[in-house]
């Protein structure tokens, strides 16, 4: 699949889901689920300000947030994960939202102004080329977004490269078991709908640890019914790994 094409229709839709053009609904559209939430983490009556039911976990419950922490979220939509971190990281910390759709990223600083935060930002960019220092953050963050990204390798060298020695990642996403059937792996609305570029579960651990980090684990799984084989199935999973210190 053409990384470009991918890129494009990623945004286009993430695009009208923020501009209201379209409902939002589950992160994944082959995965059939009955509940109001994409994958129950976060059900209709405890969603926080800009939560549009996009994400596929709650990476904020296992990165075990500190006050003063400098924090990242990797494809942070309309600030959802973004607004749950800055209430625990307090006055004295920072957190910064990375997203390259122009109407996510004007809905995420509406969504801001309203909380009346002042201890975070948003900036636009690419998850494969983050705007963001070498070793400026504590934490990186991630909510159903590395699936999204042609490139996981590029993706997990640069959360590597930004986090700061002994910092840590929490990440949620969707991946595999087994080999994905062919007509969904090269279906552009299955890329964006978070269900094609689900990476193997096994692959995706060892992209993570090639890149560097330790103690890599998987802190949350769960597998889904819907197109479910003894060949494959789609999975969420809440990962989290470590920069080691020197």
């Amino acid at each position: 699949m053409d990384a470009k094409k991918i890129k494009e229709t990623v945004r286009k839709k993430y695009g009208t889901i923020a501009s209201g053009k379209k409902p939002a609904g589950c992160c994944g559209q082959i995965v059939d689920l009955t509940t109001d939430s994409c994958f129950s983490f976060a059900p209709q009556a405890e969603r926080t300000t800009g939560d549009l039911g996009l994400g596929c976990g709650l990476p904020t419950e296992h990165a075990s947030l500190a006050q003063g922490e400098i924090v990242l979220d990797l494809g942070s939509g309309a600030g959802a994960d973004v607004f749950r971190a800055a209430s625990t990281v307090g006055p004295e910390g920072r957190v910064i939202g990375i997203d390259f759709s122009p109407e996510m990223l004007a809905e995420a600083e509406k969504n801001a102004a309203d909380l009346g935060l002042t201890n975070v930002e948003f900036r636009r960019g690419d998850i494969e080329d983050l705007p963001a220092a070498d070793e400026s953050v504590d934490v990186v963050l991630s909510n159903c977004v590395v699936n999204l990204a042609p490139d996981k390798t590029k993706v997990f060298a640069e959360v590597y490269r930004v986090l700061r020695p002994g910092g840590r990642f929490s990440i949620s996403d969707m991946v595999t078991r087994g080999k994905m059937p062919p007509e969904i792996r090269s279906d552009l609305s299955a890329w964006a709908g978070c269900v094609a570029g689900a990476a193997d579960r096994e692959e995706y651990i060892r992209v993570i640890e090639r890149a560097g980090f330790e103690r890599v684990r998987v802190r949350e799984s769960r597998e889904y019914d819907h197109g479910k084989t003894d060949a494959w199935a789609i999975l969420s999973v809440t990962v989290e790994g470590y920069k080691p210190v020197s």
